[in-house]
């Protein structure tokens, strides 16, 4: 069975960090209100002249150095962002011509902080299709741009970075000791479209809007969904929770992450945590974190990884990932 297995990793992060104590002269918060609600206690921050596929272009380089491979090894690049560089071209085009890859294509895939997921999940079908060989799939955010930052319930939040992976085909035996992504499972629910948005955007109010989220409904979602689509990725495979080495969620919340651990019955010391020094990167939360704990040995070959996010739209998904 041809599997698409995640041989690299790679990440950016814009050099400006933003504490909470420098966000307190902003808008009317604390470090400890922050900490105590998100976990979140700093954030980096895109520098004026920064693009999304700056920090995109960025992060898939050290994925590219850490394969070995050089842009045009690379038959197509994905990119999940809610935050393009222009309405149109695809940011994922520019990333390709930033790279100087000359062949292969490129897109961008928009599900917010599952955005991702999406991502993975399509460009693991390309793979295991055999329309492609590799692919680098992105997730990448200038989020800072679309804040209110006179709103403390979202600015104190959000930020900017960058992470990536490459896929590349692999023959497995087709049972969930294979190397690659094992199962991936999307959802979508339209009808949630007020809990979590951006006020604007071409068609509507020809502006880029401002994001706005009630905060307390989306965390009930979310703990119930995310725990709902781990399950699924189980039941899919025939493993359970106790299979799992290690969780790498969406860094949007602790609260939420701790509430999914939880309801999943999974040992803190499996959940890869970031949040605390990127806030929620939203669809670069999850490889951000994969490259960390990559990077620092938490990650070793043959365990398996249980990726998993949800966000505006409402969007969750999950992919069961064998490293």
């Amino acid at each position: 069975m041809r599997r698409s297995a995640i041989t690299a990793t790679g990440s950016y992060l814009p050099k400006r960090i933003l504490t909470n104590a420098e966000l307190a002269k902003i808008v009317d918060t604390s470090d400890e209100w922050i900490v105590a609600r998100s976990g979140i206690k700093q954030r980096h921050i895109a520098a004026d002249d920064e693009l999304t596929s700056d920090l995109a272009t960025h992060a898939a380089k050290a994925a590219l150095d850490m394969a070995g491979l050089k842009p045009d090894d690379i038959d197509l690049i994905v990119l999940a962002t809610a935050t393009p560089d222009e309405t149109f071209p695809a940011t994922a085009t520019v990333v390709q011509k930033k790279l100087g890859m000359t062949q292969g294509f490129a897109f961008d895939i928009q599900a917010v902080c599952t955005g991702f997921l999406y991502a993975l999940a399509t460009a693991d079908n390309f793979v295991k299709s055999g329309q492609v060989n590799r692919a680098l799939v992105i997730g990448a955010e200038t989020f800072s741009r679309i804040l209110d930052w006179e709103d403390r319930t979202t600015c104190v939040l959000f930020a900017d970075g960058a992470g990536a992976i490459i896929l590349e085909a692999e023959e497995g035996e087709g049972t969930s000791d294979d190397r690659g992504i094992l199962t991936s499972h999307l959802h979508s629910d339209g009808g949630k479209h007020d809990l979590l948005y951006v006020d604007g955007g071409p068609s509507s109010t020809q502006t880029t809007g401002y994001l706005r989220m009630e905060g307390r409904e989306v965390f009930r979602h979310a703990v119930n969904n995310l725990a709902s689509v781990v399950h699924e990725a189980m039941e899919a495979t025939g493993l359970t929770t106790d299979d799992i080495d290690w969780l790498v969620p969406h860094q949007a919340n602790k609260r939420i992450i701790d509430g999914t651990g939880r309801k999943l019955k999974l040992d803190p010391e499996k959940v890869v945590l970031t949040v605390d020094k990127h806030g929620n990167t939203s669809a670069a939360s999850v490889p951000l974190a994969l490259d960390e704990a990559v990077r620092d040995g938490r990650i070793k070959r043959g365990q398996l990884l249980l990726l998993e996010a949800m966000g505006g739209g409402f969007t969750w998904g999950s992919a069961l990932v064998r490293w």
